[in-house]
C-alpha cells in the first residue's frame, strides 16, 4: 500500500518543479517591472541582480513553510492518506490555474491561489469525513479548518491591496514634490537624504525583519531586538553619508543605485515570501510520509499531528528550488507577457491600451474629475500652481528612430515602487503572513502611477479598466482555486491512483497546449506587418511599406468572404462562428493601426512631403477599414440568420453569391499579387474589373427584386440577401477607391522622377 504514496511523492516533486517554473513566470513581474520600465540599467544586469536576490531569498525562507502545514487547516484532524489527497489536489490545481493566467499575460497572486486551494481541498475532505460519520454534522466543520488563521491570512491579503495603493500614491506624491521631473537639478544633499531614507528602509526590513524565523537569525538576534530605533537612526546616517559620497566623488546616480538595491531586495522578499507557495506543500507531504512510514500504523488511521510542529527545511532543497527559480527567470517567455501588462498600465503618457473601458472605469474617472474640480475650488490658486509646476514633464528630443527607447516612467517612480513594495512585503514576511507580493507590487505601482498623473484624460478610463480587470482576476483566482481544488480532491478520493494518473495526464496535456498556443500568439505578434511610422517620410516610402500590409489584409479578407459564402450555403453555424471571430480579429488589428495615426503624424518632419504622406496613410487605413467592416457586417448577419434557424437561402441566391465570390476572389488575387510585388502599372485594368463586378452585383439585386414580386416568400431571406449584396457593393467601392488613391499618388511620384 505504501507504493501509492511513494508514487504520489514523486508526482508532487515533479509538480513542485513545474509549479516553480509557472509561479516564477507569473511573479517575475513583481520585482522586474520597475527596473525594466525605467530602463535604469540593461535587462541583462537586471536579471543578474534579481537572480542573486531570488537565490538568497530562497535559502533563507524556511521560516514561512508552516503556512502549508497548519496555516489553513488543523492537521491533527486528518489522517495521512487524507492529507496526501489534499496535497495532490492543491498542487495540480495550482499549476493549471497559474498557467492560465500566465498565458493571458495577467499577473495573479500565487499566495492567494495556494491559500484558497488548501482551504478548498481541506473543506472538501472535511465534508467527506463529516458525511461518513454518524455523529458529526455540518457544524463540526470548524474543528477541521483553522478558521481564525485562515481569516487572518485572507484579511491580510485583502488589506494589503488598500494599504499598498494608498502608501504608493502618498510616497510618490511627496517624492514628486521633492524632485519634480528634474532630478538632476536637485541639490546633492537632497539626493543623498532621499537615498539614505530609501536604502535604510530597504535594508532594515529586508535584512533585519526578513531574516526573522530563519536559521541564521539566532546568531545576531541579541544585536537587533530592542535596538530598532538605534539601527534605523544609524542606518539612515550611514546610508545618507554613503549616498553623498557616491554622488559627489563617484558621480553615481543615486536613484539607479536605489533601483539596483531595490530590485535585489524585492526579488529576495519575493523568494522568501512566496517559495512556500511552490514547495511548501511537497515538503509538508515528505515530512508526513517520513513520520507515517516509521509508525507502522495504517495510512487511514495515522493522525497528522506532526504537521503542527515546527520542522526545519533542508537547505539543499531550498537551494535547488532557488536554482530552478533563477533559471526560469532567465528563460521564461510567458514572464515577458505578464511584465508587459504591468508596465503598460503604469507607463507615463499615452499609447496603445491593452484594455477597453467599461462602465465602472468611466464612473470612477468621472468621480475623479468632479473631485479634482472640488479641490481646485478649495485650495488656493498659488498652491495648486506650485504643485502643478512639480508635475510638468520635460520634453525629450530623440531621433525619430529612437523614440522606442524612452522609458515607461522615470527613475524617481521606479525607486518609490521598489522601496515601498519591499518594505510592505518584508513586513508581512516578518509577521509570518503570506502577503501577496503580486497584490502589493501591482497596487504600489498603480498608486504611484495615479499620484504621478500618468493616467491622463486620454488614458484614464483604459488604465482604470485594466486595474479592475486585474483585481477581478484576483477574486476569480480565489474562487477558482477553492472550487477546482475541492472538485479535484473529491475525484482523487473516489479513484485514488487512477484519478491521480488521469489528472496528471490532464496537467501535462493542458500545459503543452498552453505553451503551443502562447508560442503561436507570440509568433503572430512578431509577424504582424505594421507601418514603421518613425522611419517613413515620403509618399514613396509609405507606398512601399503599406503595400505589404494591404496585400496581407486583402489576402485574409478574400479568404474570410469565401468562408462566409461557403458556410452560409451549407448552413454551418459552427464555421460561421469561427469566421466571425477571425473577422473581428482582423478589424481589431486595423483599429490598433488607426489609433497610432496620431503618433505617426507627430513623428514626421514638418514638410510638405510628410504632410502628403500622413494624408495618404490616413486614407489607406480608412479604405482598408471600410473593406473589413463590410466583411464583418456580412459575417455577422449571416451568423445571426443561421443562429436564429431561419430558412436556407434558395438555390438561385446561393448560385449568385458563389459567382460573385468567384469574381471577387479573382479581383482580390490580382490586387494582392500586384501589391505584394509592388507593381502598380495595372491598377486601371483592375479598377475596370471591379466596375464590372459592381454591375454584376446590381444585376443580382434586380433579379432578387423580380423574385420577390413573383416567387420569394421569406422576408428574412430577402433581408439577408439584400444586406450581403449591398455590403459587397460597398466593399468593392472601398477597394476601388484604394486602388485609385494608389494610382493617383503613384503617378505623381513617377512624374517627380
Amino acid at each position: 500500500m505504501g507504493d501509492i504514496y511513494i508514487l504520489m511523492l514523486v508526482a508532487l516533486v515533479v509538480l513542485a518543479v513545474i509549479d516553480l517554473v509557472v509561479g516564477v513566470s507569473n511573479d517575475a513581474v513583481n520585482f522586474l517591472n520597475s527596473a525594466i520600465g525605467s530602463k535604469a540599467i540593461s535587462v541583462k544586469w537586471i536579471l543578474v541582480i534579481a537572480s542573486l536576490g531570488v537565490a538568497i531569498g530562497a535559502i533563507t525562507s524556511s521560516g514561512m513553510m508552516e503556512v502549508a502545514r497548519k496555516g489553513i487547516f488543523n492537521p491533527s484532524e486528518f489522517y495521512f492518506n487524507e492529507i496526501m489527497f489534499i496535497f495532490m489536489a492543491v498542487m495540480i490545481t495550482d499549476i493549471l490555474l497559474l498557467d492560465v493566467f500566465n498565458s493571458l499575460g495577467m499577473p495573479t497572486s500565487t499566495t492567494v491561489s495556494i491559500v484558497f486551494e488548501l482551504l478548498g481541498a481541506a473543506v472538501a475532505m472535511a465534508l467527506i469525513k463529516i458525511s461518513n460519520s454518524e455523529t458529526e454534522t455540518l457544524s463540526s466543520l470548524g474543528k477541521y479548518i483553522n478558521s481564525e488563521k485562515a481569516l487572518l491570512i485572507i484579511s491580510g491579503i485583502l488589506l494589503s491591496v488598500f494599504i499598498a495603493f494608498t502608501v504608493g500614491a502618498l510616497v510618490q506624491f511627496i517624492s514628486r514634490l521633492l524632485y519634480s521631473f528634474h532630478f538632476e537639478k536637485r541639490k546633492s544633499y537632497i539626493n543623498a537624504l532621499f537615498g539614505g531614507f530609501a536604502i535604510t528602509a530597504i535594508t532594515y526590513f529586508i535584512f533585519v525583519k526578513g531574516m526573522k524565523g530563519t536559521p541564521f537569525y539566532g546568531s545576531f538576534k541579541h544585536l537587533i531586538e530592542g535596538n530598532t530605533l538605534q539601527i534605523i537612526l544609524y542606518g539612515f546616517i550611514g546610508w545618507t553619508l554613503l549616498s553623498q559620497l557616491l554622488i559627489s566623488v563617484f558621480k553615481i546616480n543615486i536613484l539607479k543605485f536605489i533601483i539596483v538595491i531595490g530590485t535585489f531586495s524585492l526579488a529576495m522578499a519575493f523568494s522568501g515570501n512566496d517559495l512556500v507557495n511552490f514547495i511548501g506543500v511537497p515538503i509538508a507531504a515528505w515530512n508526513s510520509y517520513q513520520e507515517w512510514s516509521i509508525s507502522g500504523i495504517p495510512a487511514n488511521e495515522f493522525p497528522m499531528s506532526v504537521l503542527a510542529e515546527k520542522v526545519q527545511t533542508q537547505p539543499l532543497l531550498l537551494f535547488l528550488a532557488g536554482l530552478i527559480m533563477v533559471i526560469t527567470l532567465w528563460f521564461s517567455k510567458k514572464a515577458k507577457s505578464v511584465i508587459e501588462t504591468g508596465i503598460n498600465l503604469s507607463r507615463q503618457g499615452d499609447g496603445h491600451e491593452k484594455f477597453q473601458s467599461n462602465a465602472a472605469s468611466r464612473t470612477v474617472v468621472r468621480g475623479a474629475i468632479v473631485f479634482n474640480e472640488l479641490i481646485i475650488k478649495v485650495f488656493p490658486q498659488k498652491t495648486l500652481q506650485w504643485i502643478d509646476s512639480k508635475f510638468q514633464k520635460p520634453v525629450i528630443n530623440l531621433p525619430k528612430d529612437k523614440t522606442y527607447e524612452l522609458p515607461a516612467f522615470d527613475l524617481v517612480r521606479a525607486s518609490v515602487n521598489l522601496f515601498v513594495a519591499g518594505i510592505l512585503i518584508s513586513l508581512g514576511t516578518s509577521l509570518k503572513l503570506p502577503l501577496s507580493t503580486t497584490y502589493v507590487t501591482f497596487m504600489v505601482a498603480m498608486g504611484s502611477s495615479l499620484a504621478d498623473r500618468a493616467w491622463g484624460r486620454e488614458s484614464a478610463v483604459y488604465r482604470v479598466a485594466g486595474v479592475f480587470n486585474v483585481i477581478g482576476g484576483w477574486f476569480l483566482t480565489a474562487l477558482s482555486a477553492f472550487t477546482v481544488a475541492a472538485v479535484f480532491l473529491y475525484i482523487i478520493y473516489l479513484g485514488e491512483l487512477v484519478s491521480i494518473s488521469i489528472l496528471l495526464i490532464l496537467v501535462l496535456f493542458l500545459l503543452g497546449r498552453s505553451t503551443v498556443r502562447h508560442t503561436r500568439r507570440e509568433k503572430e505578434k512578431k509577424e504582424k506587418k505594421h507601418i514603421k511610422r518613425a522611419e517613413l517620410v515620403t509618399i514613396k516610402e509609405v507606398i512601399n511599406e503599406s503595400s505589404d500590409h494591404i496585400s496581407e489584409v486583402l489576402k485574409r479578407s478574400n479568404k474570410l468572404f469565401t468562408n462566409v459564402v461557403d458556410d452560409l450555403s451549407n448552413h454551418d453555424l459552427n464555421k460561421l462562428s469561427k469566421t466571425e471571430k477571425h473577422v473581428k480579429k482582423l478589424n481589431k488589428e486595423l483599429d490598433e493601426l488607426k489609433e497610432e495615426v496620431f503618433y505617426f503624424i507627430k513623428s514626421l518632419d514638418d514638410t510638405t512631403s510628410s504632410i502628403k504622406a500622413s494624408r495618404f496613410y490616413l486614407l489607406v487605413l480608412g479604405y482598408l477599414q471600410d473593406v473589413t467592416q463590410s466583411i464583418e457586417f456580412i459575417s455577422a448577419t449571416s451568423f445571426k440568420h443561421v443562429n436564429n434557424n431561419h430558412k436556407n437561402l434558395k438555390k438561385p441566391q446561393i448560385a449568385d453569391l458563389k459567382l460573385i465570390n468567384e469574381m471577387l476572389t479573382s479581383v482580390f488575387n490580382d490586387v494582392e499579387n500586384n501589391f505584394s510585388k509592388k507593381t502598380f502599372d495595372d491598377l486601371s485594368k483592375m479598377v475596370d474589373n471591379m466596375q464590372d463586378l459592381i454591375n454584376h452585383v446590381s444585376e443580382s439585386i434586380d433579379k432578387q427584386i423580380t423574385r420577390i414580386r413573383t416567387e420569394e416568400s421569406s422576408p428574412k431571406n430577402t433581408t439577408l440577401y439584400f444586406g450581403i449584396l449591398l455590403e459587397t457593393k460597398d466593399l468593392i467601392t472601398a477597394l476601388m477607391s484604394l486602388l485609385q488613391l494608389y494610382q493617383e499618388f503613384y503617378i505623381q511620384e513617377n512624374k517627380i522622377k
